[in-house]
C-alpha cells in the first residue's frame, strides 16, 4: 500500500504544473537572468583587438583555453564582461571556509546562527572584489603586453577599463546567482556555470565531427567510442549521485499524556557523494587561478612560471595528482563543514530520543556517524576524482574536445538532478497547500450547515 506522499509524487504532471503559479513565477525568474547572464557574454570588454584575440583564442583551445572557457560560458574566448566568470567568487568561498575552520573568531561567528551567517558571506563578497581585482589586473597586462589591445588606447586607460569592466562583471554575476538562489529554482552559482556548459557543447560537438572527418574514416571507430563512453558515464553519475547508505535509528517506546506510543524506526540516508559537485568546481578554480594569467602572457612567461606550467601544466603526471588530491581534500572538507555535520546530527537524534542501535548517543553517535562518513567518502572521492580526470586523459591521449569530459558532464547532470528535485518539492509543497485548504473549506461547509440545538 503506497502512502499518501508516494501517491502524491505519482500525480506530479503538466496538469499540477500549471495550477503552480509559484514555480512557474520561479522558473521564468531563473531562465530570465540566466539569458541576461548570456547576453553578457557577448558584451566585449573596451580597448580589445577582436582580430588578434582571436588569432590568439584558436591556438589556446586546445589546451588550458579550453577549461578557461568552460567556467566562463566562451566570455574568455571573446573576451566579454564576464571573462572572469564567477570564479573568483568561487575562490573566495573557499579561503573563507578555509579561514573558518581554522580562526577561532571566524569560527564563532558561524555559530551565531543567521547574524553570523550573513557576516561571513560580506566577508566572502569583499574577498571576492579583492581576488577579482587581482585576476582582472593580470589579465589586462597580460593582453596589453601580448599585443591584444588596440593601438589607440593608452596604457593606463586600457588597464583601468577592463579591471573595472571585468570586476564589474564578477560582481554582477555573484549577485545574480544569488538572485537565483534565493526568489528562483536551484543553486544560482550552478546554474550559471551549468548554463555555460551548455551553451558551448554544440560548438565543441562540431569542432569534434569537423576534425573526424578531416582524419578520414579511421576516426569513426574513435568518435563512436568516444559518444558511447559519454552516455556511460553520464548513467555511472547518475547512479553514483543517487548512491545512499542508510543507516538504522531506532525510537524507544514513548508516554504521551494517558497513551503509549510503541516505538519505531527509520533510517538516515547518507549519499556516497555528500558534497555534489562543489569538489571538483573547487578543484578547478585552484588550478585556473595560477594559468589564467600564464595563458594570456604568451613569451613573456617568467622562468618561475615556464617552471610550474612545465611540470603541472595539463596531462602532466603532477598535474594530475594535485588535481586529484585537491578533490580528495575538498571531498572531505566541504562534507565535514557544510553538507554533514556530525555532531549536529548526533545532537538532534539525541534531542528526538532517537539512537543508532548498539551505539550510545550523543559522543559515541558523533564518533560512528564520523567513521561511517569517512568510509563513504573513500569511495565518493575516488568517484569523483575518476570522473573528474578523465577529460584530461581523453585530451592528451585522443585529442577529445575538454566539453566531452567527466567534469562537465558531472557538473551538467549534478545540476540538473537538484533542480529537477527542487521542481518535484515545490509541486508536492503546493499539493500539500491544496489538500489543506480544501480540509479547511469542508470543515466551513459543515460548521455552516450544522444545526443548533433546540431549546426546551
Amino acid at each position: 500500500m503506497a502512502s499518501a506522499a508516494e501517491q502524491m509524487a505519482a500525480n506530479l504532471g503538466w496538469s499540477a504544473f500549471g495550477k503552480a503559479t509559484d514555480l512557474r513565477a520561479r522558473i521564468f525568474f531563473t531562465i530570465g537572468l540566466l539569458i541576461i547572464y548570456r547576453l553578457g557574454t557577448y558584451i566585449p570588454v573596451p580597448g580589445i583587438d577582436a582580430d588578434a584575440l582571436r588569432d590568439f583564442m584558436e591556438r589556446a583551445s586546445q589546451g588550458i583555453g579550453g577549461m578557461l572557457s568552460m567556467f566562463t560560458g566562451g566570455a574568455l574566448g571573446r573576451m566579454g564582461v564576464f571573462a572572469l566568470g564567477i570564479m573568483p567568487y568561487i575562490s573566495a568561498s573557499i579561503i573563507v571556509q578555509l579561514m573558518t575552520a581554522l580562526v577561532p573568531a571566524l569560527e564563532q561567528m558561524k555559530k551565531e546562527g543567521e547574524q553570523g551567517r550573513k557576516k561571513i558571506n560580506q566577508i566572502t563578497r569583499y574577498s571576492t572584489v579583492g581576488l577579482a581585482t587581482f585576476q582582472a589586473w593580470g589579465l589586462a597586462t597580460s593582453l596589453y603586453n601580448g599585443g591584444m589591445a588596440t593601438d589607440a588606447v593608452p596604457h593606463l586607460f586600457f588597464i583601468v577599463s577592463v579591471v573595472v569592466t571585468l570586476v564589474g562583471g564578477t560582481m554582477f554575476l555573484m549577485w545574480l546567482g544569488e538572485q537565483i538562489t534565493a526568489r528562483g529554482i536551484g543553486n544560482g552559482v550552478s546554474l550559471i556555470i551549468f548554463v555555460g556548459i551548455v551553451a558551448e557543447i554544440p560548438a565543441a560537438a562540431a569542432s569534434f565531427f569537423a576534425q573526424g572527418r578531416a582524419a578520414g574514416n579511421s576516426s569513426i571507430p574513435v568518435t563512436i567510442g568516444v559518444l558511447v563512453m559519454m552516455i556511460a558515464v553520464i548513467a555511472f553519475v547518475v547512479f553514483m549521485e543517487r548512491a545512499l547508505r542508510k543507516i538504522h535509528i531506532q525510537y524507544p517506546r514513548r508516554q504521551v499524556g494517558m497513551k503509549i506510543y510503541d516505538g519505531s524506526s527509520s533510517h538516515l540516508p547518507i549519499k556516497v557523494n555528500p558534497a555534489g559537485v562543489i569538489p571538483a568546481i573547487f578543484a578547478s578554480s585552484l588550478l585556473l587561478l595560477p594559468t589564467t594569467i600564464s595563458t594570456f602572457s604568451g613569451d613573456n612567461t617568467g622562468p618561475i612560471m615556464s617552471t610550474i606550467l612545465a611540470y603541472f601544466g595539463p596531462g602532466q603526471p603532477l598535474y594530475l595528482a594535485f588535481y586529484a588530491g585537491m578533490i580528495v581534500f575538498f571531498a572531505y572538507f566541504y562534507t565535514a563543514n557544510v553538507t554533514f555535520k556530525s555532531d549536529e546530527v548526533a545532537d538532534n537524534l539525541k534531542n528526538q530520543g532517537g539512537f543508532i542501535p548498539g551505539i550510545r548517543p550523543g559522543k559515541k553517535t558523533e564518533d560512528y556517524l564520523d567513521y561511517v562518513v569517512a568510509r563513504i567518502l573513500v569511495i565518493g572521492s575516488a568517484y569523483l576524482a575518476l570522473v573528474c580526470l578523465l577529460p584530461t586523459i581523453l585530451q592528451t591521449e585522443l585529442g577529445v574536445p575538454f566539453y566531452f569530459g567527466g567534469t562537465s558532464v558531472l557538473i551538467v547532470v549534478s545540476v540538473t538532478m537538484d533542480t529537477i528535485n527542487q521542481v518535484q518539492s515545490h509541486l508536492l509543497a503546493h499539493q500539500y497547500e491544496g489538500l489543506i485548504e480544501r480540509s479547511q473549506l469542508r470543515g466551513k461547509r459543515k460548521s455552516a450547515t450544522k444545526k443548533a440545538p433546540t431549546r426546551r
